[in-house]
C-alpha cells in the first residue's frame, strides 16, 4: 500500500501534467517564436513554456495552497506544508519549437526534500508515464489501460544503447562531444533525444539500456529519476553520489557501474 498522500500528490501532477501537455500540444501557434534565451543564445523559451509553467502552478495552488515549488520558467515559492513541487513545463523546448515530436511536461513532488511522486508526460506519443515511491512505474499509451515499467534484462557493456544530451554552452557541449566519441566504439550506440525527462522514462519502459548527462537541473530530472528508479533501474551520479548537475546517469543494474567507471575515467563531469 502507497501513502495516501503519495497517491493525492500524483492526482494532481497527473491532472496538471495532461492539462498544460493539451495546451502545447494544441496551443502551439504557427508563428511560434523564442521569448528569451538561459544560458546561451541557443538555449531558448518560449512563451508557451511560461504559459504552461503558469496553467500548472495555478491549479496546484488553488488546490493546495501552502505548497512550494520550483520551476524552470521561474516559480519558486518556499511554502509550509513539507511539500514542493518541481516542474518543467516543456522538457525539449527546442525540439517543441522546431516541430519535433520529442518534448514532455515534468511534474515531481518532493515531500521534506523526498520526491515522493513523479508524472512525465509525452503528449506527441501519447504517453504518460507515472510512480510513486514504493509503488512502482507505470505507464499510459496506445495498449489497453495501464502497464507496469520494467528497464530492460541487463545486456552487456558493449551491447547497450544509450542515451545522452548536450549543453547549450559552447565550451561543455564541445567537452561531451569528446566524452561520446571515446564512448562510441565500447556501445552499441548513442542516442540523442533531446528531453532529458523522456529519456529517463525510456530507460524505465525498456526503450535504452542507460542515460547520462551534465549539466541537468533538479526540474530537468526529478520525476524523471523517481520513474526510472521505480521500473528497477538504477539512478546516480560521480561514484557514491545522487543525480547532480555534474553528472546524472541512469541504467540497467547490469550496465550502471560500468558506465558509471568510464564516464569518471573520461572526466565526464568536467568543465
Amino acid at each position: 500500500m502507497t501513502d495516501p498522500l503519495h497517491q493525492e500528490l500524483l492526482a494532481l501532477a497527473q491532472d496538471a501534467a495532461h492539462k498544460a501537455g493539451a495546451l502545447l500540444r494544441d496551443g502551439r501557434p504557427a508563428d511560434l517564436a523564442v521569448a528569451a534565451t538561459k544560458s546561451s543564445p541557443i538555449d531558448v523559451v518560449t512563451e508557451m513554456d511560461i504559459a504552461a509553467e503558469k496553467l500548472i502552478t495555478d491549479l496546484i495552488s488553488e488546490q493546495r495552497p501552502d505548497d512550494g515549488f520550483l520551476g524552470e520558467e521561474g516559480a519558486s515559492v518556499e511554502g509550509t506544508s513539507g511539500v514542493r513541487w518541481v516542474i518543467d513545463p516543456l522538457d525539449g523546448t527546442v525540439n517543441y519549437l522546431y516541430g519535433l515530436p520529442t518534448w514532455s511536461v515534468s511534474i515531481a513532488a518532493e515531500l521534506h526534500g523526498e520526491t515522493v511522486a513523479g508524472v512525465v508526460a509525452v503528449p506527441m506519443r501519447g504517453e504518460t508515464f507515472h510512480a510513486v515511491l514504493g509503488g512502482g512505474a507505470w505507464a499510459t499509451g496506445a495498449w489497453e489501460g495501464e502497464r507496469r515499467l520494467a528497464c530492460r534484462p541487463t545486456a552487456p557493456l558493449e551491447q547497450a544503447l544509450v542515451s545522452t544530451g548536450f549543453n547549450y554552452v559552447t565550451e561543455v557541449r564541445a567537452h561531451q562531444a569528446d566524452v561520446a566519441q571515446k564512448l562510441i566504439p565500447l556501445l552499441r550506440d548513442i542516442r540523442r533525444g533531446g528531453s532529458a525527462a523522456v529519456d529517463l522514462c525510456d530507460v524505465a519502459s525498456g526503450r535504452l539500456d542507460g542515460y547520462y548527462e551534465r549539466g541537468l537541473n533538479p526540474w530537468d530530472l526529478a520525476a524523471g529519476d523517481l520513474i526510472a528508479r521505480e521500473a528497477g533501474a538504477l539512478t546516480g551520479g560521480r561514484p557514491g553520489e545522487r543525480p547532480a548537475r555534474d553528472l546524472a546517469i541512469a541504467a540497467t543494474p547490469g550496465v550502471f557501474e560500468p558506465l558509471q567507471r568510464l564516464l569518471e575515467d573520461f572526466g565526464a563531469w568536467h568543465d
